[in-house]
């Protein structure tokens, strides 16, 4: 089980985004008669990257992007408009168009003291933006060797870094005014192995919200390693079954299936809409006892970590599933309101052009008590999954496929021979009630969630496990 974040986080760097005095005027502005409601988020985001393909760089970039979105709540309508125009100029403007929702009458809604509240979602040891181009050019390089040295039938390589410094300040006229200081690093690598089957490929990343010293616990060359061996290994990989089987998923491997097949029908949202199949059925046994499902931002150095999230809320853990009985669902500030409740911390956006929505953060099953060599050797016949790719599910029915990216098959209780990429068709309720074994395997992966055109980083995870029965879709006869 992941650990969580310490609760006394050094505080974040740099002057306030918006003076406080300028924040208290233009909340006041906002709040036309009526208004239940008024929020300003400002955000401050820096990027850099860079690609290595075949040894060439192509790809450099850096870039910044500044500005607020000014949130206006009257009844059931929301109010949204966005500004690069940090003054208070420029925020009136923005609140003008945003509170334009607003009817005439009723009592001007006090704006309620604010108290700042500072944070960083984790100590960064190294910020990216003070190390020098060349020392990450020589990750890439490095990276690059260390995959061509695998073997001559690697024929493309691409390496890619990437970072960010996110810093975020929400005030809100129900007094909440917070601000974080965001920094994430990522690194991955794609190879590509040519064989008398064609092509094939493999994929091996980092993601960390931290500093550079993210490169201090991983190393690059054996990333590299790893993803031209998932690409060589499919060179001889047999067609995958078809039919259900068992399906052993590794630590790590399957948390991405659970995000998508269970978590997004978690989201309020979606319950609120009745579209989503665990509507209505809090206090009900909805998969195995052995199943512990917990979204939580605070776990440090995880892709979706914060210390707060997107309307000012600290990061929370928080337990949907119990031992296999449904708790709660996942809240916004919007969704919690109308049911007299607070937000469970997951209101997210993709930036300050955007309004929040109900997201995930960090979403695993917590782990269970069975050695992983052991869950293999009691499964007779099945399919063994080491990477799980992305995939597709139906949020009103938990219908879902997913594809493999790396699996084996598992015969007399051993791993024996690659498989060739395949698809898992099942249903995500179903195929929670259907985990008989899990391991104490835990580990994540880290991802990028999408969801009604906004993206948002956020970490999977679970230890190995076996569900019973999934129907695999692969083409062997």
């Amino acid at each position: 089980m992941p650990s969580q974040r310490p609760p006394d986080q050094a505080p974040a760097g740099g002057a306030p985004l918006i003076e406080g005095d300028v924040l208290e005027r233009v909340l006041s502005a906002a709040l036309v008669p009526g208004a239940e409601m008024a929020e300003v988020f400002c955000e401050d985001r820096q990027t850099s990257g860079v690609v290595l393909d075949d040894g060439r760089i192509e790809e450099l970039s850096s870039g910044r992007e500044r500005g607020a979105g000014i949130r206006v709540v009257v009844g059931e309508t929301t109010g949204f408009a966005h500004t690069a125009d940090l003054s208070e100029r420029g925020l009136l403007e923005a609140v003008e168009a945003a509170a334009s929702v607003a009817r005439e009458g009723g009592a001007r809604v006090r704006v309620a003291p604010l108290e700042a509240r500072r944070a960083a979602s984790h100590r960064s040891d190294v910020l990216p933006s003070d190390v020098a181009k060349p020392v990450k050019l020589e990750l890439l390089t490095r990276a690059d060797d260390a995959a061509r040295s695998t073997g001559a039938a690697v024929s493309q390589v691409q390496a890619a870094y990437g970072d960010s410094r996110r810093r975020i300040l929400v005030a809100r006229s129900d007094g909440v005014h917070a601000e974080d200081d965001q920094v994430r690093t990522r690194f991955n690598v794609v190879c590509v192995a040519a064989g008398d089957t064609g092509m094939q490929t493999g994929y091996e990343s980092v993601a960390r919200t931290v500093g550079f010293e993210v490169f201090e616990e991983s190393d690059v060359a054996e990333l590299a390693r790893v993803a031209a061996a998932r690409a060589l290994s499919k060179l001889s990989a047999r067609p995958a079954p078809s039919g259900e089987l068992p399906v052993v998923l590794a630590g790590g491997s399957g948390g991405i299936l659970f995000h998508e097949a269970c978590g997004h029908g978690l989201e309020a949202d979606h319950i609120v809409k009745d579209a989503s199949v665990y509507v209505g059925r809090v206090g009900e046994m909805v998969a195995s006892p052995l199943v512990t499902l917990v979204d939580d931002g605070t776990v440090a150095g995880e892709w979706g970590n914060f210390a707060i999230d997107d309307e000012g809320r600290p990061a929370g853990r928080n337990v949907l599933i119990d031992h296999g009985v449904l708790t709660d669902y996942l809240w916004d500030w919007l969704r919690a309101r109308k049911e007299g409740r607070a937000s469970s911390g997951n209101g997210r956006r993709q930036s300050y052009q955007h309004l929040p929505m109900v997201r995930m953060t960090n979403t695993f099953l917590l782990a269970g008590e069975e050695d992983p060599d052991e869950i293999v050797a009691q499964t007779p016949h099945g399919v063994y999954v080491a990477k799980l790719g992305g995939g597709q599910v139906n949020t009103a029915t938990g219908d879902f496929v997913f594809g493999t990216t790396e699996a084996y098959l598992i015969e007399g209780g051993r791993i024996t021979e690659p498989l060739r990429d395949a698809n898992l068709i099942g249903n995500g309720p179903e195929v929670l009630r259907r985990i008989d074994a899990v391991g104490t395997d835990f580990a994540m992966t880290p991802g990028t969630c999408g969801k009604d055109g906004q993206s948002v980083p956020v970490g999977c995870g679970q230890a190995t496990l076996r569900v019973t029965g999934v129907t695999v879709g692969g083409t062997a006869a």
